[in-house]
């Protein structure tokens, strides 16, 4: 049988809402007396985000709210609202048809907490970058809050906090496995990745008088079950280790969920058997993917059971690919948590006409001259393209936007860049960036559809690049070409990730970015040195990082320009024990790196490497009790050491670093040469010695984390103030009052004396 791409309505083929007549706001209202100026007496949907309102496609609560203003809804925004009480949540009146609820662009945990779970004092997508405002686990909040200020409306959630926890999760922040946030939140509906076709599909659907209840099939989203729908087969992957021979378990009886009152399908009065097939008997039936779904481990056996965790983030990754993924069910307590499959991804006019909607391309004017950072940072760069095929295991981008590629026209790109010249303030001629998840993945997908539709490999690109994947850059140098050619144009930078493994596979793209598209530094992301770390990163050796730096000199020399590659690399991934890291800092120093900006790894939820992190177990293979572990690092302080191999140049570090080489019986890296790695003890004290400028109000040496005193000089420092003291009290004993030596001749003894006896 051919396997075909799945294939959709087209976005915009709908028939309009009927308030289509009030025409385009100028923005999506955030107030009652806002509405009032466009004529309105209530809004159809109302957006809650976690994030200031910023009307750029580069902000997901504009883009829906744009999206829906086009099929003729009229759509307010309720922007980072006080979520103590539910009176800022009814700013707006009740929605005549749904909330819709996000965190924002950023998930609220990682917006607020760093890697080494510190509390950040900014938000970037605030104005003037204050931080604080949004709560934690906001998608909760909000929703919770929305409930309280109009219980019997809908409550949709979407946005990539929610994308990322649609199923059990482990949360990096409590360190336990979380439920799904469907269940958390009370909501009503789950939206996940870029879900322009889900959105439209379910308001259109509640508009046209069908309840939340009843929306179960739709793709790219999750709802919440009584049971599983009739007429199924279900492949049971609720185990890992399945005795030698599994005979296919058939259901003994009708599948009737309990109480005869289930809402949608669950109530069909013609429920077929559901046949139950074990997970490794399914490779020989021919199943309709359709109407199959695949059982996952119950949220109670994972959240106790980490390997069955890393068998469930592996099961979910590989029914990622939106033409053969099958639903996914997990059991929560009494309920089920329904995952239907990936959207189909949208074809290049839909992308264009989402991105030629009527954006203000600025701040709502309700914040006056606050500076917004995260605008400031897009306000003239360009998405071009949507999805990544890398695979790398630490990046979420995957399980959000999925592995097939979606771009745009050149045509539309070019309208856009007339758009900012137009509409941004003091644009100055210089676009910022050309790219997405991957700026030279544009246009790049499978060269066979059937091929494609058949495809579950978690990369195109790792171990080696897929032969059947089109490499070609031709239409990006192509697109770079035209774009500085645009009047008013006189620079167009690259700032978004480049994956260079791909880009030495076309030497005309690389001499065209080289030449034109960077401004002295370049910056790249090998990860690692170490193939070992590297494997459970699924990222390319250094082999490729090389060829690409001979390709990136030899074009920067021919267009007489220096310029120079800045590498990121990542502390404390997954598999890098200490002598990974160690590799690493050799290389480092042997290259004559010395990163500033180094990080460290962060376990955000679904991820493939955040499953290892918490299993320690490689999800990238088959998962059983016996396959392979994966070394982590989780103690604090080994952290700390292993960031500190990064910055091998800084005299902060040196202390640990040399107990770390120490231990590992490395005390040949330790002095003076260049093939040592960090100096001996003696140059602390002269680094000490060397006077260092302050600024005014900051003590020297602790201004910042990274320059903060360690245990061991802190240590020191007490043991020589001890010394000090003891050394001064022992001279002052030995000393006069004006200063001068004491004598060393000894006092005769006076005589006692001899108390006279009285008479009484």
């Amino acid at each position: 049988m051919i396997k075909k791409h799945k294939t959709a309505p087209d976005l915009f083929s709908y028939p309009q809402y009927w308030a289509e007549c009030y025409g385009v706001s100028p923005f999506l209202p955030t107030s009652r007396e806002e509405m009032d100026q466009l004529g309105w007496d209530s809004c159809d949907v109302i957006i809650v985000t976690g994030d200031a309102y910023v009307d750029h496609p580069s902000f997901g609560m504009a883009v829906m709210g744009r999206l829906l203003e086009r099929h003729g809804y009229r759509v307010g925004i309720i922007d980072q609202p006080d979520w103590r009480s539910a009176e800022d949540f009814t700013r707006l009146g009740e929605p005549n048809l749904f909330f819709g609820v996000t965190a924002g662009n950023m998930d609220s945990l990682i917006n607020r907490y760093t890697a080494d779970l510190k509390v950040r004092n900014d938000d970037a997508y605030t104005p003037y970058g204050a931080g604080g405002k949004r709560p934690d686990r906001a998608v909760i909040v909000y929703s919770q809050r929305c409930k309280e200020a109009f219980n019997k409306v809908p409550v949709m959630i979407g946005g990539i906090e929610a994308s990322l926890r649609r199923i059990a999760q482990y949360d990096y922040w409590s360190d336990e496995v979380r439920r799904s946030v469907l269940v958390d939140s009370t909501a009503d509906i789950l939206l996940y990745g870029n879900a322009e076709r889900a959105m439209v599909e379910v308001t259109h659907s509640i508009a046209n008088g069908r309840k939340m209840s009843e929306l179960t099939n739709i793709r790219g989203t999750t709802i919440i079950r009584n049971a599983p729908p009739g007429g199924y087969t279900e492949i049971d992957s609720t185990r890992v280790d399945w005795p030698g021979k599994v005979d296919k378990i058939y259901s003994p009886y009708e599948y009737i969920p309990e109480g005869k009152c289930q809402d949608g399908e669950d109530n069909d009065p013609d429920v077929m058997p559901i046949r139950v097939i074990p997970a490794p008997l399914r490779r020989g039936n021919k199943l309709d993917p359709e109407k199959t779904y695949v059982r996952l481990p119950s949220f109670e056996k994972v959240s106790k059971d980490p390997v069955l965790y890393a068998h469930t983030s592996r099961i979910l990754h590989l029914e990622s690919n939106p033409h053969n993924a099958r639903a996914l069910i997990q059991k929560h307590g009494k309920k089920e948590i329904w995952v239907n499959p990936p959207p189909i991804p949208l074809e290049t006019p839909e992308m264009d006409s989402v991105f030629d909607l009527p954006y203000a391309r600025v701040p709502h004017p309700k914040y006056g001259k606050a500076r917004i950072p995260a605008y400031d940072m897009i306000k003239t760069s360009i998405n071009i393209m949507r999805g990544c095929f890398g695979g790398c295991t630490f990046c979420s981008i995957t399980e959000h936007e999925g592995r097939v590629i979606q771009s745009r026209s050149h045509e539309s790109i070019l309208n856009e860049i007339e758009d900012i010249k137009l509409k941004v303030p003091g644009f100055t001629g210089h676009i910022s960036d050309l790219g997405g998840p991957t700026s030279n993945m544009y246009t790049l997908n499978c060269k066979d559809d059937e091929i494609q539709a058949s495809c579950r490999k978690l990369s195109c690109v790792y171990p080696v690049i897929c032969e059947n994947l089109n490499t070609d850059h031709s239409p990006t140098t192509e697109l770079y070409r035209k774009t500085r050619a645009v009047e008013g144009v006189h620079t167009v930078s690259i700032a978004s990730g480049l994956r260079y493994d791909l880009a030495v596979e076309d030497p005309e793209y690389v001499r065209e970015l080289v030449t034109h598209h960077v401004g002295g530094l370049l910056k790249i992301a090998p990860e690692h040195s170490e193939n070992h770390t590297l494997s459970k990163m699924m990222k390319p050796g250094m082999g490729t990082y090389d060829n690409f730096k001979r390709m990136f000199e030899k074009y920067s020399k021919e267009a007489g320009k220096k310029q120079y590659l800045i590498p990121y690399f990542i502390a404390a991934h997954p598999g890098s024990d200490d002598e990974d890291m160690m590799n690493l800092a050799l290389w480092l120093k042997k290259n004559d790196f010395k990163p500033d900006q180094v990080q460290t790894f962060y376990p955000s939820p679904m991820s493939l490497a955040t499953a290892m992190y918490h299993s320690n177990k490689n999800p990238l293979k088959p998962v059983s009790y016996k396959s392979e572990m994966v070394h982590n690092t989780k103690d604090a302080e080994q952290r700390v050491t292993q960031k500190g191999f990064l910055r091998y140049h800084d005299s902060n570090n040196w202390p640990a670093l040399r107990k770390t080489l120490r231990n590992m019986g490395r005390e040949d890296l330790i002095g003076k040469g260049k093939d040592k790695l960090v100096p001996a003890e003696e140059e602390d004290n002269r680094q000490n010695r060397r006077p260092t400028k302050a600024k005014p109000g900051q003590q020297v040496g602790a201004s910042h984390s990274s320059n903060r005193p360690t245990k061991e000089n802190i240590e020191a420092r007490e043991r020589a103030k001890r010394k000090q003291e003891t050394e001064a009290r022992i001279k002052a004993a030995n000393t006069n009052g004006n200063g001068s030596a004491k004598s060393t001749k000894r006092k005769p003894k006076p005589k006692p004396k001899v108390k006279r006896r009285t008479s009484g």
